[in-house]
């Protein structure tokens, strides 16, 4: 589908009279459309309405495709055949979501288990007929070939001093009733300031058995260095962290801890109570980050005797964060940075409602992260700056050098 004079000049002005992020997604999406139609045309084996003797297939219309970038949404059109398929290898990796997609829909169609919603979504994928129980099988099995080498890989190729901890909730069917699912999830910041997923697993409820066996399982796989984890208070992922993370010190998430304080007083005295409570992390300095929770507490305490001793009772939990570089404070006071994750992954899920087991949630899940994590290493960016990664871990002082004496700290390390 080559691109006519016509074309070009209308391209061409709607380029100058373009932004400057609007005319590199005009051009990126252009660019993406035009080797798609050369790819197919090599899949086919002619151009348009041309008679070779190597075509192999026909055209048949084009189906739309968004593909979400840094620049903004594209809109692509795929083409269709009139036998057989085709997909861009450009897209292969974007692919991987519409297939554990299609498999989780068709999987819940063929057992039985779909909702309306589903149903229709079987309708519009024009699959309403004809899919079979093998054929579904053979769809998960490719892919679950790498995602669970995803979830397994090993993590000893760098010290991930900073790890966030969530949990998000999905419906699963479960011995022939519809449950709610933990669905896990851990993600890491490297020690080059690097973003990476971590590991993800489903389970009953976040109890302290469940978190403890998915912790084992990311130290298992070589996860080393961590020096702080990020979470919610819950009481099972607490002991889990204490258990298992050892070596490790525990940031409890600040907006979990505010929505914890709204609800044990009233509306409308939340706004005031929480700006109250912001400026204890709105400190310079460690000490100054811990004398302002107790003058908090001792402030809200006269109206909210409750939030006083919550405040009191989180105090080593909350300012946990200010034994770390300052330059890292924002980021690592909360679970804030897995909110984008859990977004998608419930955007996602809610598609498919009710999945039909748990291995079919994990699939879709699993697929969400993976396309997450290759778009951090594919387009890296620093989530912390580099040079200030270095206090986080102290130079190893050669065996053959000597041992200085130290006259600024007497406390054994």
């Amino acid at each position: 589908m080559a691109l006519s004079q016509h074309d070009l000049l209308r391209l061409l002005e709607s380029l100058r009279s373009a932004d400057g992020l609007e005319l590199v997604r005009h051009v990126a999406e252009r660019m993406l459309q035009e080797l798609i139609e050369a790819e197919a045309t090599v899949r086919i084996g002619a151009e348009w309405n041309e008679h070779t003797d190597t075509r192999t297939a026909l055209r048949n219309g084009h189906r739309d495709k968004t593909l979400s970038t840094q620049a903004g949404d594209l809109d692509l059109a795929i083409p269709k055949l009139r036998s057989g398929s085709f997909f861009p290898a450009l897209l292969e990796r974007r692919r991987r979501i519409d297939q554990a997609l299609y498999a989780v829909i068709m999987e819940a169609y063929v057992h039985g288990v779909s909702t309306r919603s589903v149903d229709d979504l079987v309708k519009a994928l024009g699959a309403d007929t004809g899919i079979s129980k093998s054929e579904v099988s053979r769809i998960c099995q490719e892919l679950d070939g790498q995602l669970t080498a995803f979830r397994a890989r090993p993590l000893d190729h760098v010290r991930f001093p900073y790890v966030y901890l969530d949990a998000t909730y999905c419906k699963a069917r479960v011995e022939h009733q519809i449950v709610s699912r933990a669905v896990v999830i851990a993600t890491g910041i490297t020690e080059d300031g690097g973003r990476e997923v971590l590991g993800v697993m489903v389970g009953d409820s976040e109890t302290e058995l469940f978190w403890t066996e998915f912790l084992r399982h990311l130290r298992e796989r070589g996860l080393t260095g961590v020096r702080l984890v990020i979470g919610d208070h819950h009481l099972g992922l607490v002991k889990a962290i204490r258990k298992v993370m050892l070596g490790a010190a525990y940031q409890r998430c600040r907006v979990h801890f505010l929505r914890n304080v709204f609800s044990v007083i009233n509306k409308e005295a939340a706004e005031m109570a929480a700006a109250t409570i912001r400026t204890i992390f709105a400190q310079p300095t460690a000490d100054a980050v811990r004398t302002q929770l107790d003058t908090v507490a001792d402030m809200l305490g006269t109206q909210f005797p409750k939030v006083k001793d919550m405040l009191l009772e989180a105090k080593d939990d909350l300012t946990a964060f200010a034994a770390f570089p300052e330059r890292h404070w924002k980021k690592i006071q909360s679970t804030n940075p897995l909110e984008r994750i859990n977004r998608e992954v419930k955007r996602r899920t809610d598609v498919v409602q009710v999945f039909p087991n748990d291995d079919a949630l994990l699939r879709l899940v699993t697929a969400v992260l993976f396309e997450l994590h290759d778009e951090w290493i594919a387009f890296p960016r620093r989530y912390l700056p580099e040079g200030s990664m270095d206090k986080l871990y102290p130079a190893e002082r050669p065996e053959s050098a000597p041992t200085l004496p130290n006259t600024t700290n007497t406390t054994a390390g």
